[in-house]
């Protein structure tokens, strides 16, 4: 299974940015799928988070101007980013809990992208 990032960039303040992630691969099902971000010098922290059904969990800095969708037919999840701040600038990664079947075992995992970066600066 690969999970592969795109759409990161360079960005005024107030600007849009928005960021696509793939998952690829021997997949059963993804259950959530969710955004994440590393600005330098920090941990890693949720930014957000999108179910199978399709229930959407934020951080509370990103809320009202950031939104999470998915499309199970393409195994894709996207954060559509407005409103962008110089704190938003960070490596953002991707993590899909994909569930496989081995040998009749239905094992779930956390993949992760390699991230894109986002920077927002005047």
């Amino acid at each position: 299974v690969e999970v592969e990032e795109s759409g990161g960039g360079f960005v005024q303040p107030g600007g849009s940015l928005r960021l696509s992630c793939a998952a690829s691969g021997s997949i059963f099902s993804i259950n959530a799928m969710g955004w994440f971000r590393q600005a330098p010098g920090k941990q890693r922290e949720l930014v957000a988070v999108i179910t199978s059904g399709g229930s959407t969990n934020y951080t509370d800095s990103v809320k009202g101007r950031f939104t999470i969708s998915r499309d199970n037919a393409k195994n894709t999840v996207y954060l559509q980013m407005d409103s962008l701040k110089p704190e938003d600038t960070a490596v953002y990664h991707c993590k899909a809990d994909v569930a496989t079947v081995l040998g009749g075992t239905v094992i779930i995992y956390d993949y992760w992208g390699q991230g894109t970066q986002v920077t927002v600066s005047s």
